[in-house]
């Protein structure tokens, strides 16, 4: 999965907790936050530990973003005649994609490793298959030997994300959660941008050697400047470690004669705790059988359904493929600039966008985001797709034409990040109820992943059946158009829901379009029943009374 849509997803997926547990009146609202307590407003020099520690913790996404794009420097490369490790386009699709269906092994495996060794552990021991896959490429004499250092490296992928973020749900408190966990993201975005600079001028081999010390710097500054997760700690009943995590992450805000906010938040954890245990118990009776069959309710069926189409259209509209392919997409569409130099801006730009992008999610409405993202995207691809047509007839004079794909290219960048890049994945934590949640995001999680290695192993072939790279590019354009489409007739609105509202939306809707006005005249209506059933007092004359 792409880190950043990974991360808006684990925030979504926070939310989600906070709502569920309003209902706790003597808990925080968050079950992995220990923040809810303060109620002043933060200031940065008082929560300067806990931002240095997630700092420290987001730097292992710099590796993510390096494995992710590592295939659009090594592709061409393998592709040409003279290359020292000769690959068919076939093989080179394998490649691209296969870091994207090994993801899944190491999200299950990291999530295994958390709840035992800890979040900062699981960061530590993933960095052993991210060198060992690293020293594979470097290393390797044939596509085989590449292949197994892309198994490794996306492997390495998802256990550097998932215990980083998570680290950080537990760590921030609320106000700065969202910023920080953009962290994350934001340098996956300038890794991958570092692959495409240094693609640039050096072999790819050189690149994966300088890889390796992305990966283990981070060892050693978490090892001597981040203390574990006090949450975890708490879970595994090592209360007095918990204790001293605290005072260090809130060293700044000790007050003489006055309850320090370490304590404050040592109380909030376990209270937290007590609840989860509570929760555990009654999930207890939850039977596999019962939750399976819950997928057959209108609530089940119809979000996966919907997640489905979502994704489907989202990675075959050419984001994820533009990502792995960046340098081959540009040298095919005929734009008169350096391939590898065009790439660079493509990741610049992301790394830019992925900075406001969470301001965005945050502010407006997911249809309407998406369905801006979409048509945006259409335009800007349609209109890429005919200046490398005309390119490739030798029809402009005017060199200035000749770099329209590649702005082409930036601009769908940019409208992705809008909302079609990342709202599909924070859908996963939001569309389904509670008791199917959990087995439900990680169908989903599987799903998108499947798809994506779908789009990207397909790119080749695809472009070859449908008659070149303008040909290709139209089809991300339709495939865009057809999305938004999608979007206005059967995505729900989520922003500002509560999980309630999502629920019951399901239970009487499958079109998105109408949705309003029916829950608008079902409102109506049950007004007017209770209205009617309420119950009227005869007074001594016969007169109605005012309602009891």
């Amino acid at each position: 999965m792409d880190p950043y849509s990974l991360s808006v997803e684990r925030e979504a997926s926070k939310n989600i907790e906070e709502n569920e547990r309003e209902c706790f009146k003597d808990a925080i609202v968050s079950s992995r936050s220990l923040n809810k307590g303060f109620v002043e407003p933060t200031k940065l020099t008082n929560a300067y530990p806990e931002i240095i520690a997630c700092v420290l913790t987001a730097t292992f996404h710099i590796s993510v973003g390096l494995a992710m794009s590592f295939s659009a420097i090594l592709v061409p490369d393998l592709e040409e005649k003279n290359s020292e490790i000769p690959a068919t386009k076939s093989e080179t699709s394998w490649i691209a994609s296969i870091i994207v269906i090994s993801a899944p092994i190491g999200s299950l495996l990291g999530g295994i490793l958390m709840e035992y060794v800890g979040r900062l552990r699981t960061l530590q021991i993933g960095t052993i298959p991210a060198v060992a896959g690293w020293i594979m490429i470097a290393l390797s004499t044939n596509v085989p030997m590449i292949l197994v250092g892309r198994v490794l490296g996306g492997i390495a992928t998802a256990m550097a994300t998932s215990p980083a973020i998570v680290y950080i749900t537990e760590v921030a408190r609320p106000e700065l959660r969202g910023s920080l966990m953009s962290f994350g993201p934001t340098l996956a975005s300038f890794g991958m941008v570092l692959t495409y600079l240094k693609g640039t001028y050096l072999p790819w081999r050189t690149v994966a050697w300088i890889s390796i010390i992305y990966s283990i710097i981070p060892i050693f500054l978490i090892q001597f400047f981040v203390h574990e997760s006090p949450v975890w700690l708490v879970s595994k009943g090592r209360i007095d470690e918990a204790k001293k995590s605290l005072e260090r992450l809130y060293k700044s805000e000790m007050q003489a004669g006055k309850v320090s906010a370490a304590e404050q938040q040592f109380v909030t954890i376990m209270k937290e705790h007590e609840i989860k245990l509570s929760e555990q118990r009654r999930s207890k009776n939850s039977t596999l059988g019962t939750k399976m069959r819950a997928f057959l309710k209108p609530t089940g069926w119809k979000p996966m359904t919907i997640l489905f189409f979502f994704f489907l259209f989202q990675q075959f509209s050419g984001i994820y493929i533009t990502l792995f392919y960046a340098v081959t997409w540009i040298h095919e569409s005929g734009a008169k600039i350096d391939s590898y130099w065009g790439s660079v801006f493509v990741g610049l730009t992301r790394f830019f966008c992925s900075m406001v992008n969470t301001w965005l999610l945050r502010r407006y409405k997911r249809r309407v985001l998406c369905i801006i993202s979409a048509i945006g995207m259409s335009i800007c691809m349609g209109i890429s797709g005919y200046f490398t047509l005309r390119i490739q007839q030798n029809y402009f004079d005017n060199p200035s034409a000749n770099i329209v794909p590649v702005i082409g290219l930036l601009m769908f960048v940019v409208m992705s990040m809008v909302g079609f890049l990342t709202i599909p994945w924070t859908m996963t934590a939001e569309l389904f109820p509670t008791e199917i949640r959990g087995i439900a995001q990680s169908m989903s999680y599987a799903m998108a992943n499947i798809l994506m290695f779908a789009a990207v192993q397909s790119y080749r072939n695809l472009t070859e059946y449908l008659g070149g790279p303008y040909a290709i590019q139209w089809f991300f354009a339709a495939t865009s158009i057809v999305g938004a489409v999608f979007v206005w007739l059967l995505l729900p609105e989520t922003h500002g829901k509560k999980l309630s509202e999502i629920e019951e939306y399901f239970h009487n809707n499958f079109l998105a379009v109408g949705a309003d006005a029916k829950a608008k005249r079902r409102q109506a209506r049950r007004r007017a029943q209770r209205k009617e059933q309420t119950p009227l007092n005869q007074n001594t004359n016969g007169k109605k009374s005012e309602p009891v």
